[in-house]
């Protein structure tokens, strides 16, 4: 099984993002997804160093569903500081020291800041013992950072670091 289907949540991921991006659900783009949701993992598996363990799938669920929250909210405070005053706005360069070690959290938590408008990441250290992020308007550096430790990198670390 594992053979055929290295990859199984991201085969069922990429079905459903297939229809999403098609916008039909008629029998020919099912089976199409499916294909790309089988096929893809498959001729992907060897850049996969490490198998994926997802230990908290409902973990996980909410993680996906607070960063939605998230980019919908901020959007909307991004834009009230853009069309405010934008005078006020206290960019900052922002150093986050990591407590995650696995590639996929590292990455998946760099992405999330990315994603999430006002923020952005500039660099993972060599080390991989922080990133710098940049942020739009950070009054309080500090503040940033404890809220992407326990909003974004606590459930991370949950879900990718305890297997």
């Amino acid at each position: 099984m594992k053979r055929w289907l290295p990859h199984p949540i991201l085969s069922l991921v990429l079905a459903l993002v297939w229809l999403l991006l098609v916008n039909e659900l008629s029998i020919g783009q099912l089976v199409l997804g499916a294909l790309l949701g089988l096929l893809l993992p498959l001729f992907t598996r060897r850049f996969w160093p490490d198998p994926l363990c997802i230990r908290r799938p409902a973990t996980l669920a909410r993680f996906v569903g607070l960063v939605l929250h998230d980019i919908i909210v901020a959007n909307f405070q991004v834009a009230r500081l853009i069309l405010g005053r934008p005078e006020a706005l206290q960019p900052a360069f922002i150093v986050v020291p990591l407590a995650l070690k696995t590639d996929i959290a590292i990455s998946l938590l760099a992405n999330t800041i990315c994603l999430t408008p006002g923020t952005l990441t500039a660099e993972l250290a060599a080390d991989r013992s922080h990133l710098l992020i940049h942020a739009l308007n950070a009054p309080d550096p500090a503040s940033v950072v404890d809220e992407i430790k326990t909003r974004y990198e606590a459930p991370l670390k949950e879900i990718f670091e305890s297997c």
